[in-house]
């Protein structure tokens, strides 16, 4: 059906108002009321603006009673802002229902055990507050001794079978790995396939799930089995579904590429009563899919809704025209995707700069240099893929003097084990007379301790050195006198060192990083990020004079960090991992760490066959985000060399050098000819060694070393002449 484009009165009365001007598709997005709409939305096309329009069009000219209109979006934020938005557009008018899925389903799993009178309690929210309100209105701390709290159930469970206490780590890939089970709706005798490298999660996750229904007087749920449980009843009990259709006439999503399975079945069930549902999108910034989020919906939705109208609103009207142009090429790597062309009429701005330091130290303090000439710190960001990133950030922007606003607040680093450790071997420079300390650190130097000499050991209560009462009162094999004789020196020498001269103490001559290399083969504990911490520490530690300075410094950074979420909106520059800085927009936007291994991640390039491309997909999808957030001035920044080892520079850092310089695909193409490579061959690369290539794309090698499957550029490789054949 073809909609007639001629002159609104609706939209030059809105132009007139509040300034609000359509471009054609934005308006036919408006215009298709009825039935099912996919709008697929790239980046800074105004999406927000053309489903509030929409959503006052069915109000004021279609006569639509804005109770019979639900808008869901994915997150509460975006629910709020949506809200917001409305009341700015039409003052006039009464709100719609904008919501989250979650608090769907949450009315709908509501009354549902009202109606089956069943009580029940949510076990989710802070884990500070172990007393929880149940539906029933009654307070119900414990079962079976324990604190009714998602994550103190879990810990326990975890401690019960392994006899050791869960890191915060292992905590959090254990609820995202149950998240990611309830939202893929993936059935009991499939969780074995689930990819997890918390020791026995399928057995935890077992009992966690016994242990909630164990009390048919009280269930216990939690935020994911909202969805799980309101799925069932809108499929189990056809009244209380009937009472929802009949609620609403028209049903509203965005960001649904950020939807899980569970969450979009909800959504359909809503909406196939009358069939009006307008779904809006971005295949392209689909990133989370470790979460269960299901952008393959998106690429079936005409196959489920036949006759639905899909729009592409593709003008761009963020950022300067060669942003626009670099990302919608790099985008088009991808190969599982809806076909879009990004433009804009904004006129070009400053070039996209990629700057390759010698060493990963160089970034942050090209980062002060540059960004201390900046006058607006609000209009600046620094986006990063991981959050460990965010530490050293913070820590020289602090001793600069700018101020930053940290969209991600983790505090877990300065509570982590590595940091903890650290402080206690530092602890037993000033006093070695304490086993409590050196119960906590026996197992991680090289004075071969075993749990029973630690026990007998705590049983002497002479206030002398542990070192002496080791030697001279606990049974100790012949091989261990030497090491604790070592070790006792060792400390008292460490007595007064500057702290980064101990910290380098610490990981050489005691042995620490070599219990952490064994505690990462026997535990699963990624290596790169331990010893991340500990190089994060030592930047830390840096100019400092005594370990009192570094104890103090890290209590102070760590205040800093709480502190600075109230620092949004402020005249400061914004710390985000790209994930979360979806949705953003800046002048001038950082993006850093663009190396192989953090993006794309190790655990990305690690997979094989269909996996690895969808991982792979996605990477490149989290890199398009980062620099679609730039306005006008965008930084892709890399190194060379990390923790005193040579890195690579991240393969899409290559992918948009070689889009800004056709140029380079010619003398590739020269220089690879010369070379006659493809799939099969056998080359040498200085660095890692004899390889197979086991497939070309572009300028991209995948080539199989004994030490994995790495990716690597090709114009990079050839310009320094690191492969042969």
């Amino acid at each position: 059906m073809s909609i007639d484009l001629k002159l609104e009165p609706f939209f030059a009365r809105k132009k007139k108002e509040i300034g609000v001007e359509l471009n054609e598709v934005q308006q036919r997005a408006v215009l298709q009321t009825e039935g099912a709409m996919l709008l697929l939305a790239t980046p800074g096309s105004g999406k927000t603006t053309t489903i509030i329009m929409k959503i006052g069009y069915l109000i004021q000219e279609k006569g639509v009673d804005p109770a019979r209109i639900k808008a869901v979006t994915f997150s509460r934020a975006s629910a709020n802002d949506m809200k917001t938005r409305f009341s700015k557009f039409f003052p006039e008018l009464p709100s719609v229902h904008f919501s989250t899925i979650h608090s769907l389903a949450y009315e709908l799993v509501r009354d549902h055990f009202r109606k089956i009178r069943t009580n029940y309690q949510i076990i989710e929210g802070s884990a500070e507050h172990e007393v929880v309100i149940s539906g029933s209105g009654q307070i119900d701390e414990m079962r079976n001794g324990l604190p009714l709290h998602k994550k103190i159930i879990l810990r326990e469970m975890y401690h019960s079978l392994h006899g050791d206490n869960i890191t915060d780590d292992q905590m959090d890939e254990l609820t995202t790995y149950i998240s990611y089970i309830k939202n893929k709706m993936i059935p009991r005798e499939k969780w074995s396939e689930v990819k997890v490298s918390v020791p026995l999660a399928e057995r935890i996750l077992e009992e966690y799930e016994r242990f909630k229904q164990q009390d048919r007087e009280k269930l216990l749920i939690d935020f994911d089995d909202m969805l799980t449980i309101g799925c069932k009843v809108m499929e189990s009990d056809l009244e209380l579904l009937h009472k929802y259709q009949r609620k609403y006439d028209y049903v509203l999503t965005d960001e649904s590429q950020d939807t899980s399975m569970v969450q979009h079945v909800i959504i359909e069930k809503l909406a196939s009563a009358h069939g009006n549902l307008c779904v809006v999108a971005d295949d392209d910034q689909s990133i989370y899919s470790w979460r269960g989020a299901e952008p393959s919906y998106l690429l079936q939705f005409s196959d489920t809704h036949p006759g639905a109208v899909t729009l592409f609103m593709e003008q761009n009207y963020r950022s300067s025209q060669n942003i626009v142009d670099t990302a919608n090429q790099f985008i088009r790597r991808n190969k599982h995707r809806y076909e879009k062309n990004m433009f804009t009429c904004n006129a070009e701005s400053d070039p996209i700069q990629i700057r390759t330091m010698a060493k990963y130290s160089d970034q942050t303090k090209y980062l002060v240099q540059d960004i201390q000439k900046v006058t607006d710190l609000s209009e600046v960001a620094v986006l990063y893929r991981n959050n460990a990133s965010s530490i050293s950030l913070m820590n020289e922007f602090d001793r600069a003097g700018i101020p930053f606003y940290m969209k991600d607040v983790d505090n877990r680093f300065f509570s982590h084990w590595v940091v903890e450790d650290i402080l206690n071997f530092m602890r037993m420079t000033y006093t070695d007379k304490r086993p409590d300390i050196l119960e906590k650190i026996h197992l991680k130097f090289n004075g071969y301790i075993s749990k029973q000499q630690m026990a007998v050991l705590k049983e002497l209560h002479n206030n002398e050195s542990v070192f002496d009462n080791l030697l001279n009162g606990v049974p100790l094999h012949d091989y261990q006198i030497k090491p604790i004789t070592a070790s006792k020196e060792t400390f008292q020498e460490m007595r007064g060192m500057p702290p980064l001269h101990a910290i380098r103490v610490i990981r050489d001559r005691l042995g620490y990083e070599k219990a952490l290399d064994k505690m990462c083969e026997r535990l699963g504990f990624r290596r790169e990020y331990l010893i991340g911490i500990l190089n994060t520490l030592e930047e830390i530690a840096d100019s400092l004079e005594t370990m009192e300075d570094f104890a103090h410094r890290l209590k102070y950074l760590e205040s800093a960090l709480k502190t600075s979420k109230s620092k949004r909106g402020q005249n400061a520059v914004t710390f985000s991992t790209f994930h979360s800085a979806k949705g953003l927009e800046f002048e001038r936007v950082y993006m850093i760490d663009l190396i192989e291994g953090i993006i794309p991640s190790s655990e990305d390039i690690k997979q094989h066959g269909i996996g690895r491309e969808e991982a792979m997909e996605e990477a490149v999808r989290l890199f398009y985000v980062g620099m679609t957030r730039a306005k006008r001035h965008l930084d892709l920044i890399t190194y060379r060399e990390r923790d005193d080892e040579q890195v690579t520079p991240s393969s899409f850092v290559t992918n948009v050098r070689t889009i800004m310089e056709p140029s380079n695909k010619e003398s590739l193409a020269g220089a690879s000819a010369g070379l006659e490579l493809k799939a099969g061959d056998v080359i040498y690369h200085t660095l890692f060694g004899q390889g197979n290539i086991v497939n070309i794309n572009g300028d991209l090698l995948e080539i199989s070393f004994s030490s994995g499957i790495k990716t690597l550029s090709l114009t990079t490789c050839l310009e320094k002449g690191l492969i042969t054949n």
